[in-house]
């Protein structure tokens, strides 16, 4: 499986596949990523609430900007 885009990924189809992410986190990383107009890096991932460095730590070998 190749890395997930948290810029452009679907709630149910990708972000649900990672780690630690649920139905609520997913659809905080949608809602963040509208607000802000997309993630300039992947730590800033961790400006989420819910997704501290231990989830963070999960995942990071499976997402990309």
């Amino acid at each position: 499986m190749g890395k997930i885009n948290i810029n452009t990924a679907e709630k149910k189809r990708k972000l649900m596949t990672l780690t630690g992410v649920g139905e609520a986190k997913a659809q905080s990383i949608i809602a963040y990523r509208e607000e802000h107009g997309g993630f300039q890096s992947i730590e800033e991932l961790m400006q989420i609430e819910g997704i501290k460095e231990g989830v963070f730590n999960k995942i990071k070998e499976d997402i990309t900007i």
